[in-house]
């Protein structure tokens, strides 16, 4: 499928989902786009640097940007979000986005329980260390093929340029109509799936995961709380790969958007959440 395809396709979806923000594409290059957002440039780091404990987090913390917040300012903006080794930002989100590995251990305390004795007390997602390593190793993100991993609405991509994957931002109504539509592309009743992650590893690592497994799933996500700041209020995020995403489109014709269903009344509560929170046009 070409771009303007795409594009297209995507147009008509949007207007039977009701969905006045067009979805982000995320892909990897080794140049950015014009208009990006990203991090500063932070200390370096690594495992190693971490094992010999030559690994100052207080000084890596000094530049901290979250992947959802540049995604955030971009979706404002019209703009692109990018990371980068050099560029990370989140010592956790350079992991998910596929720019280091290992992962650092700090995270694995970090997202959990912390260091005993120190004002780092965790985040409390995961109940211990071990469970947050257990974790880190199974999503396991592939070396990145690209510089940068890069967020950028569906228009800005270009047919030598084709994103991997397609990031839908939603609220429950509206995903409502996406998660129905993949399992209706695929007739796979399990076809979508939200384990566990942070913001960005549910628009990047578990579909990767799941892509490179040779799996066609949909992952919700956006429950973690501290991306939370960086989404509407009730909103998440639905990703597919490209093919996938390419097969919801061509379904449509037969789907229950164009047929005599109960989308109707969906559509229509879809339009009272839109004017409820300002969005109607």
């Amino acid at each position: 499928m070409t771009m303007q395809s795409l594009l297209d396709g995507t147009a008509t979806f949007l207007d039977h989902l009701g969905l006045g923000e067009a979805p982000f594409g995320v892909h990897y290059s080794d140049t950015l786009p014009e208009n990006a957002y990203g991090p500063k440039k932070g200390a370096p780091i690594s495992r190693e640097l971490e094992d010999a404990r030559a690994l100052d987090m207080q000084e890596v913390m000094k530049t901290f940007s979250c992947v959802m917040g540049n995604v955030w300012l971009a979706r404002k903006k019209g703009g692109a979000a990018y990371i980068s080794s050099e560029e990370y930002g989140c010592v956790g989100g350079a992991y998910y986005c596929s720019m280091m590995k290992p992962h650092l251990r700090f995270i694995e305390h970090y997202v959990s329980t912390g260091y005993e004795g120190t004002p780092l007390h965790g985040e409390r997602y995961m109940p211990d260390p071990d469970a947050m390593r257990a974790f880190m190793e199974e999503v396991n993100p592939r070396e990145a093929p690209g510089k940068y991993c890069i967020f950028k609405p569906l228009s800005l991509f270009t047919d030598e340029t084709k994103p991997e994957f397609v990031i839908f931002f939603a609220r429950p109504e509206v995903l409502s109509g996406l998660f129905t539509q993949a399992v209706f592309a695929t007739g796979d009743m399990d076809c979508v799936v939200s384990p566990f992650g942070a913001g960005c590893t549910n628009m990047v690592s578990w579909p990767l995961y799941y892509k490179g497994k040779g799996l066609e799933k949909a992952v919700i996500g956006g429950f973690d709380p501290s991306a939370r700041k960086f989404m509407k209020t009730d909103e998440l995020t639905f990703t597919v790969s490209l093919d996938l995403y390419e097969k919801m489109l061509a379904a449509l014709p037969e789907s229950m958007f164009t047929h005599e269903t109960d989308w109707k009344g969906v559509r229509k509560k879809v339009a009272r959440s839109a004017k409820a929170w300002g969005e109607a046009d």
